[in-house]
C-alpha cells in the first residue's frame, strides 16, 4: 500500500480570515512572537499496491477535488512501506 499525504492551502494573494483569526488568538495567548497564520486542508489517500502512476492520479483528484485551483495550491508527499519517496 502506498499513502500520498496531501496538504492545501491558500495561495498567498488570497486572503485567510481563519488564519488572522487564529494568529489573534495566539497574540491573545500572550505568544506576541508568531507573525503569521495560514490555514489549510490536509488528506490522507491510501492506493493499492498495483497503482501504477499515483503523480498523475493525485495531480488529477486534486485539480478536480481537493483544491480549488483559482484560490488554492497544493503539494503532497508519496510514502511507502519504507518511508518518504
Amino acid at each position: 500500500m502506498t499513502l500520498v499525504k496531501v496538504y492545501v492551502t491558500y495561495k498567498e494573494s488570497i486572503l485567510d480570515p481563519q488564519g488572522e483569526a487564529i494568529e489573534t488568538a495566539i497574540h491573545g495567548m500572550g505568544h506576541n512572537d508568531i507573525n503569521g497564520v495560514r490555514m489549510g486542508k490536509y488528506f490522507e489517500i491510501n492506493f493499492t499496491d498495483d497503482a501504477k502512476d499515483i503523480d498523475t492520479e493525485i495531480d488529477t483528484i486534486c485539480d478536480k477535488l481537493l483544491a480549488n485551483p483559482n484560490m488554492e495550491t497544493y503539494r503532497y508527499e508519496i510514502v511507502n512501506a519504507e518511508g518518504a519517496k
